[in-house]
């Protein structure tokens, strides 16, 4: 499959780019960018075309795989299914549910296959873990904290303005539902949502199986007390989701994997763009909490 990079920022030079040119079912096929002299620069290390225009590379290409912010990247997903491009694409799908609205129809309609990049629903352990524990009956309640420390000092290449604009609630939130809902059903209301220090935003969900998870959700957590966990308790005891083995790279792999054969057998994957609408209409009812006082 021929697949072309929109995008040029750190997440795109230390995981896509490499990640495609590795594959060895992919021809990795060119990139864009919004500043044309840093795609110059990245499709150079790659020995591959760098296109200033969208509908040149679109038409050079089977699928995209998108590294930007999410509003660009729901405007250009639905520009690229359009085109009858696969879509590869990153957390958040969009920051309205509009937005995402029109990249599931405009796939639909087209046909074209789409993965979006939770990471730790593409690395081996994790994903075993919550397909082991969606099939146990029971759950009472879940907790998940999602702690970065991007805004707590130094100089982050991941401090971007769209992560600035919209927090951790947006850009780790996506992670910690990918886990609970496979495993809790798909979440019936955000019951409270609650600042925190910095960015942190703490909530409340009601889940469609009966059980309730709460999610602690920073980028702004001191250094020391950055990482993530999540806890189930319920009728089979307690389980705590497992480290996964693998990093971002070769998770990045599997999701191609996964793109390859959603456009291969026409079947859905699991983390495909209305997934990732679903996740999207969470995070925005519980944004509209927050800007409500909770």
């Amino acid at each position: 499959m021929r697949i072309g990079l929109l995008g040029t920022g750190p997440w795109a030079t230390m995981v896509h780019a490499p990640a495609l040119d590795g594959h060895p079912e992919v021809d990795f096929a060119g990139v864009w960018g919004r500043r044309p002299e840093a795609a110059k620069v990245l499709a150079d290390r790659y020995g591959v075309p760098a296109h200033d225009d969208v509908d040149a590379l679109l038409a050079d290409v089977d699928a995209v795989a998108v590294a930007l912010p999410p509003a660009v990247q729901a405007e250009l997903a639905v520009r690229a299914a359009r085109a009858g491009r696969h879509l590869l694409l990153d957390k958040p799908l969009a920051t309205t549910v509009e937005q995402g609205r029109a990249v599931v129809g405009a796939a639909e309609e087209a046909g074209v296959a789409s993965v979006v990049f939770f990471t730790s629903r593409f690395q081996p352990e994790i994903d075993a873990w919550i397909a082991e524990q969606a099939s146990v009956d029971g759950w009472f309640t879940a907790y998940a904290q999602w702690l970065g420390a991007v805004f707590s000092g130094g100089d982050s290449p991941f401090a971007t303005p769209w992560r600035r604009e919209k927090g951790a609630l947006w850009d780790v939130g996506p992670h910690a539902l990918s886990v609970l809902v496979p495993v809790l059903g798909e979440v019936r209301r955000v019951a409270a949502a609650a600042h925190g220090p910095g960015d942190t935003a703490h909530l409340v969900l009601e889940h469609a199986g009966g059980a309730s998870s709460t999610l602690t959700l920073s980028l702004t957590a001191p250094e020391a007390a950055a990482g993530s966990a999540v806890e189930l308790r319920g009728a089979a005891g307690v389980t705590r989701l497992p480290a996964s083995g693998q990093g971002a790279l070769e998770a990045y792999g599997r999701a191609t994997d996964a793109l390859l054969t959603a456009a291969r057998t026409g079947r859905p994957h699991p983390c495909d763009a209305a997934f990732a609408l679903r996740v999207t209409r969470t995070l925005a009812e519980a944004d509209a909490l927050l800007g409500a006082g909770g």
